[in-house]
């Protein structure tokens, strides 16, 4: 993983805890330029979320030939173990302490939906959210995932348009026609073919490594989402994103070698899923006790990240490679003996 990404990951994690913090404390009624910045645009943390998930996908799998179902396997195991554990967390407290909550809601069948990435309407009341709310993004994820597993059974060079292709007639005509949820008709979810696109520059060469003009191409693209509201997700959210992406790549010598920033990515993940939680606890804690709002979200802030390390460290790490050397023990033991007919 490039080390610019990483830095890219955790700025973007984030961005959405703010944006969360935000919602959760002052119902997106800032009383300041700072708390207005990150009730508007916060959310764009998913954007550039998404133009990485993208480009990283693309990167690390074309060296590698494997079987559709290897790849769906190896993504799994790497996102579902911590968002079902969230999700469930989530469900308890909903359970426990709903009636403190502003969107107390839950039941059996979303909740069963929401663990296996399906869009349906929330109980609450407020759209197509799972259980734990932030997984509306890992609802997209999976299923671009499973576009993705389609390549492997094409030549490389034909692989970014077969997904393209994919993604167009999901989006445009079988979400748009009923045959699958309206939760894909997003044009967000074309921001992984943008992640996929600067992978081919990178790939090719094409991205030129340098200082000022990438850091004036992130002002840039930085100024342009600020400037403009989420109305056209794709335009004036993602692709602005995308640029943030390529400048972060182009800056690559600048970020390498950096432990800091690798560690902050590494556990962007877990911070993802976890600080809604927190910051409900925190909420919960502020209405009971009467507390300021900031001082809870200064306590809230290292306990997400030390959550989100820990959960990084045993669940996403160790886990997960527990997981896959079992999974691929059991691949072997499964294939099929090959008889040498050698003559002697």
């Amino acid at each position: 993983m490039l080390i610019s990404l990483q830095a890219l990951r955790a700025l973007a994690a984030w961005m959405v805890v703010c944006h969360h913090f935000m919602q959760i404390f002052f119902d997106f009624h800032p009383s300041g330029p700072i708390g207005q910045f990150f009730t508007d645009r916060g959310a764009v943390g998913v954007d550039i979320f998404f133009v990485i998930s993208g480009l990283v996908i693309y990167l690390s799998t074309q060296d590698k030939d494997m079987p559709a179902g290897r790849f769906l396997l190896n993504r799994a195991i790497r996102i579902i173990p911590a968002y079902w554990l969230y999700t469930v967390l989530m469900g308890l407290m909903l359970v426990c302490l709903g009636q403190w909550l502003p969107h107390p809601a839950v039941d059996l069948p979303h909740f069963v939906l929401s663990l296996l990435f399906i869009p349906a309407e929330n109980p609450g009341g407020y759209g197509l959210y799972p259980t734990l709310n932030v997984g509306w993004t890992l609802n997209y994820e999976m299923f671009f995932y499973l576009l993705f597993s389609l390549v492997f059974t094409v030549p490389k060079r034909h692989r970014p348009l077969i997904v393209a292709a994919a993604l167009f007639v999901v989006s445009e005509v079988l979400g748009r026609y009923g045959v699958v949820s309206r939760f894909y008709e997003n044009n967000i979810i074309y921001e992984f073919l943008l992640g996929i696109g600067i992978g081919i520059l990178y790939r090719r060469g094409w991205v030129a490594q340098g200082f000022w003009a990438p850091l004036m191409l992130i002002g840039a693209s930085a100024l342009a989402i600020y400037e403009l509201d989420a109305s056209d997700r794709l335009l004036h959210w993602g692709v602005p994103s995308a640029m943030i992406v390529l400048g972060c790549v182009a800056m690559e010598p600048y970020f390498k070698g950096s432990r800091l920033l690798k560690a902050l990515g590494d556990c962007s993940y877990s911070v993802y899923l976890v600080h809604v939680l927190v910051l409900y606890g925190g909420w919960l804690a502020s209405e009971h006790w009467q507390l300021n709002p900031y001082a809870v979200f200064a306590v809230c802030v290292p306990v997400i990240a030390l959550i989100g390390w820990g959960s990084y460290v045993l669940i996403e790490k160790r886990l997960y490679w527990r997981i896959k050397a079992w999974t691929d023990v059991r691949q072997t033991a499964s294939a099929p003996t090959v008889i040498s007919r050698q003559k002697y």
